[in-house]
């Protein structure tokens, strides 16, 4: 029922949308829009994008890394000047984004555009579909060279951004996909200077990470007088399984599908959180868990706090981009890919390079599509992605004789006790992620571009995924049910998951929660993972 409401509001909103489309367009003598034709007011090529300037407003997600007013950072100050065009930055912190993005949707009460608003591919097929946000299809092709080079340059780029339909919608957050340690972007580290304490060798097997975090657990090693020592800490327990999955030989398609992956031995698709090796996986995790080795403030810790206990120099291992730049954290290096009990030895905590298809949307109410286009298309580029990251030079950076490019001792060394991302916060706004943009190694000088991030991803290499699966998208019908039976599925996963780790359930009843997750309609869940798999590699 609600599929057949969805698509009359479709056509109905369709429809509207062709109604409105002239006005502010350029237009024929009895008033109809010329059709392929240029705004007046917008330059082509080149900088400034438009003739006279216009203001835009965007509501923006807001992570808690960077500064309250995007327009006074160095990038947005000049890039208004270089583009002509002024941006509102309407901030929403990322803690309440979803709620209030819901909502602004809900009562139409939106702006120009979604900046860094992480909107889910669901809502980019049923607000597309019903012309809240524009068709950018064609306007790629005549307005955003950049990225148009960028989706043949990487097809899968465009099969992840079309939707059923057949249409796109949104620019993402790319990555480059040869930037490795941009994908693994949060690595499990340790430190070495307690390894060295304990004559131990890093850990490359999952037995020899337990033993090291045991040793940390039972010595002082920051040799306080106290038994304060954390083996390993992080933010919620979802990053060290995902971590750990690849010693068990599962999620080998990639962090961007969380249930499901290719099973090796019929190469069909599996829902790998019911399969023996999965409970391997959790049944570790328990152990450590279970023996005083992980936090116990796992499941509901911040970043603030375990920032805050990493700068007490408490920490035997952890999840981050980098303890240096989020905590002053130093002598930790990244693990590689761990062997498992079995022999399995893969790193699959990788990302999707498409981080967040629907980074940045325009809206029907927005009156200069096209300017907005080019505007946004700059940054998919090398000069304006340059910018973008490393702001301008001779103020936030200089180049290196070899031509490298490295931030001013300002941002690497603050000298007021600043970390990295602190000090980068009157300068650029891309701390946090969920920017549309295009990251590669040779310009972004975030954490992971760091030399012990840089070895992390080498060490990696070999054993890293060999298919990664951008994100597939669902039609209405398929996202009613993933968002209903679906979401009760993956809902109940997480619930039981916790309760087997932190001791409340009991593994003795694992076929009991594989038979309640069969039962929940997990053969449908599939079929439409498969149809919308079918649908993503049938993209041209």
């Amino acid at each position: 029922m609600r599929v057949k409401q969805w698509t009359a509001a479709a056509v109905a909103s369709v429809m509207a949308a062709g109604l409105l489309a002239g006005c502010g367009a350029k237009q024929d003598k009895v008033g109809e829009q010329v059709a392929g034709s240029a705004p007046a007011n917008l330059n082509p090529t080149g900088l400034p994008i438009v003739k006279e300037p216009i203001e835009l407003t965007f509501f923006t997600g807001k992570a808690a890394t960077n500064g309250n007013k995007f327009e006074d950072t160095l990038v947005w100050s000049e890039y208004q000047k270089m583009s002509n065009i002024k941006v509102n930055f309407q901030l929403v912190p990322f803690e309440v984004l979803t709620e209030k993005r819901n909502l602004a949707l809900a009562n139409g009460d939106y702006p120009d555009g979604f900046y860094s608003a992480r909107m889910p591919t669901a809502d980019l097929m049923r607000y597309g579909s019903q012309g809240v946000f524009l068709k950018l299809n064609d306007k790629i092709d005549q307005y955003a060279p950049n990225f148009k080079k960028l989706m043949e340059k990487y097809p899968d780029l465009k099969k992840a951004l079309t939707m059923p339909d057949g249409n796109i919608y949104s620019f993402p957050s790319f990555y480059s996909p040869e930037f490795l340690p941009m994908l693994i972007g949060t690595p499990l580290w340790v430190k070495q200077d307690w390894l060295d304490k304990l004559g131990m060798a890093e850990p490359k097997t999952t037995d020899e990470l337990y033993a090291y975090l045991k040793a940390v657990k039972t010595t002082d090693l920051n040799g306080n007088g106290k038994q304060d020592e954390i083996p390993y800490s992080g933010t919620g327990i979802g990053p060290l399984i995902e971590q750990l999955m690849g010693a068990w030989g599962v999620g080998n398609r990639g962090l961007g599908h969380k249930f499901v992956d290719v099973d090796p031995k019929t190469g069909a698709l599996r829902f790998y959180r019911t399969t023996e090796q999965y409970k391997e996986v959790l049944q570790f995790v328990r152990k450590l868990y279970e023996e005083g080795l992980i936090d116990k403030d796992i499941f509901t810790q911040k970043s603030s706090e375990l920032y805050a206990k990493g700068e007490t120099g408490v920490l035997g291992a952890t999840i981050n981009p980098n303890p240096k730049t989020q905590f002053n954290g130093t002598g930790y290096f990244g693990l590689g890919a761990l062997k498992g009990p079995h022999g399995d030895q893969s790193y699959s905590h990788i990302k999707v390079p498409m981080v967040w298809p629907g980074a940045f949307v325009i809206t029907d109410k927005n009156k200069n599509p096209e300017a907005t286009i080019r505007w946004i298309d700059h940054f998919y580029g090398d000069e304006g992605a340059q910018f973008y990251f490393m702001g301008k030079e001779g103020v936030s950076y200089t180049k290196t004789a070899d031509g490298k490019l490295e931030f001013v001792d300002e941002i690497k060394n603050n000298p007021k006790g600043l970390t990295m991302d602190q000090a980068l916060t009157k300068y650029v706004t891309w701390l946090g992620g969920s920017y549309p943009g295009y990251v590669q190694d040779k310009y972004f000088k975030g954490s992971e571009t760091l030399p012990e991030s840089v070895a992390t991803g080498e060490k990696a290499k070999p054993y890293a995924l060999k298919e990664i699966w951008y994100n597939f998208n669902f039609t209405e019908e398929e996202t009613e049910y993933m968002s209903s039976r679906g979401s009760d599925i993956t809902t109940y996963i997480g619930e039981m998951e916790a309760k087997l780790i932190n001791g409340s359930a009991s593994f003795a009843d694992w076929d009991k929660h594989v038979a309640n997750v069969k039962s929940m309609g997990l053969d449908q869940y599939m079929k439409v993972y498969q149809a919308a798999y079918d649908r993503y590699k049938s993209v041209k």
